[in-house]
């Protein structure tokens, strides 16, 4: 029996919005892109005959669904938008660049960076139960596409976990192993047919000839 091609799966980190410059943490604030980020959408839309997507999804927020906007025009393709693939609520980082958050509370930033999964930020969402959700929506997806290539637009922090998941790394220290995440860059995933576990192809990668 001949197996079926594996899936495969781009993650998209959505457009620059105001906040990218300062680093403030932007989780579950709902920011529209800024002018850099919505030229960004439209490259990745200008990308899309080379990307060659068979079906599209993305976050609820609105930095996600304005990225893939251009996408959707170019293809054609509807978008799914799925609240499991939204990024991190950050607690009371929410605002805040990661100085000023020490310089409020030095303790729960020094606790964040020793371990940012055990001591996430109070009143965010635990890490563990964001990998959860978003393995659960790319399971999904994958199910719905089989062979195909699923371009789905979300957010650093949640890609940076899913990444560390689907290589064994511990979620801990997704900062440490995965620092960067640029706006609009693609990470791809293969995804076989069956239970077999995805494999990472790529990481960060930018958007050419855009």
């Amino acid at each position: 029996m001949t197996a079926m091609p594996d899936t495969t799966v781009l993650l998209c980190r959505h457009g620059q919005t105001a906040w990218h410059r300062p680093n403030r943490y932007t989780g579950a604030s709902d920011l529209p892109l800024d002018a850099t980020g919505r030229a960004q959408a439209e490259a990745l839309a200008r990308r899309a005959g080379a990307i060659r997507p068979t079906s599209l999804a993305c976050s609820p927020l609105v930095r996600a669904t304005e990225t893939i906007a251009p996408v959707a025009d170019a293809t054609g393709l509807p978008v799914r938008v799925d609240a499991r693939l939204r990024e991190l609520d950050f607690g009371i980082a929410e605002g805040r660049t990661l100085d000023q958050l020490h310089a409020e509370r030095p303790d729960v930033v020094e606790r964040f960076l020793a371990d940012p999964v055990a001591h996430h930020f109070p009143g965010g969402e635990p890490p563990a139960e964001a990998v959860a959700r978003a393995e659960a929506a790319l399971r999904d997806l994958v199910a719905a596409d089989p062979a195909g290539t699923v371009l789905v637009v979300a957010h650093s922090t949640l890609i940076r976990l899913l990444v560390c998941a689907t290589l064994g790394v511990p979620l801990r220290d997704y900062r440490r192993r995965l620092p960067r995440l640029d706006p609009v860059a693609v990470t791809r995933l293969s995804f076989p047919d069956g239970n077999g576990q995805p494999a990472l192809l790529t990481y960060n990668a930018p958007i050419l000839g855009g």
